[in-house]
């Protein structure tokens, strides 16, 4: 389903018989990467968190789920790295029904998920360079291979003056880019984002989501949980909303699909009334002028 070694920057890789990794050919069409068919969780007690939801994300999509607090959300995200079991349906992950997978297989399609928790769960006695090298390290990945892809994956993320910091010594938008990196360094063909922004300023937040956006063009599924109604609102990507377990909204905003990294970092600041010195503009009445 997933290569198990750390793919090469912005490719792809799979293993052949000699264990040596080349790249992957196109066979026609793939299974999307995400695909739960009348998924239904149902906690001990009675409380249905999930009901019937049927939804499909292809490879490469950028996603927002939303919907107010105990609406699925997070179930949702459990089921996909299979930390729940649901209890009706089938959750499909690159075309493989995860319910019949051994649980010795269960941390491989971890690793191959990348995972951005909203508190960061960055080892705090590890600089940012160990934080990121600990994701490859788990996988088996060659000191060679550790020394090329983490200082790559820092410089994605802006913070290859920080590779010797400690956590502490970091802002909470620099150690949420920790986060982003660690979950990227492998170069998974999924990563979900649980609130990603939610305690960060909207400069740093629009940072983040930039990230995010950059990390997507590189070909990554991007699922992002969020409450911030303003991100989604100006980012215009696939919103799927949830509401008691269901599925009330599946929609796709048009426009804006071809914007460098940095088109999309400016027009998200206008559009959020953010300014160059990195405060919202107001109209004199403590108004925001974002569009």
């Amino acid at each position: 389903m997933f290569s198990q070694k750390a793919p090469a920057p912005m490719a792809r890789l799979r293993r052949n018989k000699n264990d040596r990794p080349e790249p992957v050919r196109s066979r026609g069409r793939r299974a999307p990467i995400i695909e739960l068919s009348d998924v239904t969780k149902v906690y001990p007690g009675g409380h249905m968190a999930l009901d019937r939801v049927s939804l499909s994300i292809g490879r490469g999509e950028f996603v927002f789920l939303v919907g107010p607090t105990g609406c699925g959300k997070s179930t949702l995200i459990k089921t996909l790295i299979r930390e729940l079991d649901v209890t009706e349906g089938s959750v499909r992950i690159a075309g493989r029904d995860i319910a019949t997978m051994p649980e010795k297989k269960i941390p491989q399609l971890r690793r191959n998920i990348g995972t951005v928790f909203q508190d960061f769960k960055l080892l705090p006695n590890r600089t940012v360079y160990d934080n990121v090298a600990y994701a490859l390290q788990v996988i088996g990945a060659s000191r060679h291979e550790i020394r090329e892809q983490v200082p790559a994956t820092l410089r994605l993320v802006g913070l290859s003056t920080k590779l010797h910091n400690y956590p502490d010594q970091l802002s909470g938008g620099e150690q949420q880019r920790v986060a982003v990196a660690r979950a990227f360094v492998n170069h998974p063909p999924l990563m979900l984002a649980d609130e990603p922004s939610g305690n960060l300023d909207p400069v740093t937040s629009i940072g983040i989501m930039q990230l995010l956006y950059r990390i997507n063009k590189t070909g990554t599924t991007v699922v992002v949980v969020t409450h911030d109604r303003e991100m989604v609102d100006n980012m215009r990507r696939r919103v799927v909303e949830l509401y008691e377990g269901r599925v009330v909204r599946d929609e796709v905003s048009g426009g804006y699909t071809e914007e460098s990294t940095t088109e999309f970092g400016m027009r998200m600041q206008a559009e959020m009334g953010i300014g160059a010195d990195g405060e919202r503009k107001t109209n004199g009445h403590g108004h925001s002028l974002a569009r």
